[in-house]
């Protein structure tokens, strides 16, 4: 089978492997779709081979069943499935308590194994899935299906930990409208009663964000201004950072009320210079900042029923998949409108 391999730092090739077996307790999925992220970028341009040697990118799978291991049960060949971005292990602490995308299998300071970031992932026509992973789509098609794995997911949980400050007329602030952001526009309108702000450099990104429900649309270099005047200079409620560069974590720290919910879901490298002292230059009193790693699996059941209610759709452009190298070009020079997915 063909499979899109990161073969040295900055170097990715298709090439044929054998198609995998699935052994006790997983899967096998015929691919549907795959979408690319920023993260399979990092991953792309870092100076060291990583994950591993040899790795098959790709965490935003969907696809359908293809063969079943022994012992897997409730899962039916042909069935079409959403790849879990978490591969929790279901029986720590935190995966018993519902926080199953800290679970202990990812240690202190990684995160719990994920296709394409250590085991093999969906840029390729075959993939396997432990069999709890292999989450049921229903009617929803499974080739456009993909991102909700992380593009939804990872909005949905950082609008989920902020849920206590997204109350009926409350405002909502999200910097970045690309794939994470434009699904966080999406689930605010559908599940808040949150006024939304979004903000982005360009147009048919605030075009998009003011399609998918977005109340208030602004150019980035006079957001900070328009925010904090929408408020009487108070600030809003809970502000979501999908890009993480200084700039946009600066804007999102400038225009947060005090007690407000601040969540970091960009990798951009910006950082917060917080100390424990009473200036409140930096930031006002009690914001509650957060980064959090994907979703959890409740998270994803409902990003999920989301999908099937029609509420939440994923903007997207398809590649073939030996075409992957335009995709990634694209992607990277920000040309995509929501996701690039990639189709064997």
């Amino acid at each position: 089978m063909r499979a899109v391999k990161l073969t040295s730092p900055g170097t990715l090739e298709m090439v044929e492997v054998e198609k995998p077996e699935p052994g006790p307790g997983e899967v096998r999925v015929k691919v549907a779709g795959a979408g690319l992220c920023h993260s399979d970028l990092h991953i792309l341009h870092l100076p060291v081979p990583w994950p591993g040697p040899d790795p098959t990118l790709g965490h935003e799978g969907a696809g359908w069943i293809d063969a079943v291991g022994p012992d897997v049960t409730g899962l039916d060949i042909g069935s079409a499935v959403l790849v879990n971005l978490i591969w929790s292990c279901g029986q720590c602490r935190p995966c018993i308590l519902g926080r199953d995308n800290a679970c202990i299998s990812g240690g202190r300071y990684m995160y719990p194994p994920t296709p394409g970031l250590g085991p093999d992932g969906a840029m390729a026509e075959y993939m396997i899935v432990p069999a709890r992973h292999a989450m049921p789509l229903g009617k929803l098609d499974p080739v456009s299906a993909g991102p909700l794995a992380d593009a939804a997911l990872t909005p949905m949980r950082a609008i989920s930990s902020a849920r206590d400050w997204l109350t009926p007329g409350s405002t909502a602030v999200v910097i970045g409208v690309g794939g994470l952001g434009h699904m966080a526009v999406q689930i605010l309108a559908a599940s808040t009663g949150a006024r939304i702000i979004a903000v982005d450099m360009a147009d048919d990104k605030l075009a998009l964000a003011r399609k998918h429900g977005a109340d208030l649309v602004l150019k980035s270099d006079a957001a900070a201004a328009a925010i904090l005047a929408e408020s009487d200079g108070y600030g809003a409620d809970a502000v979501f950072d999908f890009v993480g560069v200084q700039q946009t974590v600066d804007l999102a720290r400038g225009v947060v009320a005090p007690e407000g919910a601040l969540r970091l879901v960009g990798l951009g490298g910006g950082k917060i210079d917080l100390g424990a002292e009473a200036n409140t230059g930096v930031i006002p009193w009690g914001v509650d900042i957060r980064k959090s790693y994907g979703g959890t699996r409740a998270d994803l059941i409902e990003v999920i029923a989301l999908a099937a209610q029609g509420k939440l759709t994923v903007e997207h452009t398809l590649y073939p998949l030996a075409d992957f190298q335009r995709a990634f070009d694209d992607l990277e020079a920000g040309a995509i409108a929501g996701r690039a997915i990639l189709t064997p």
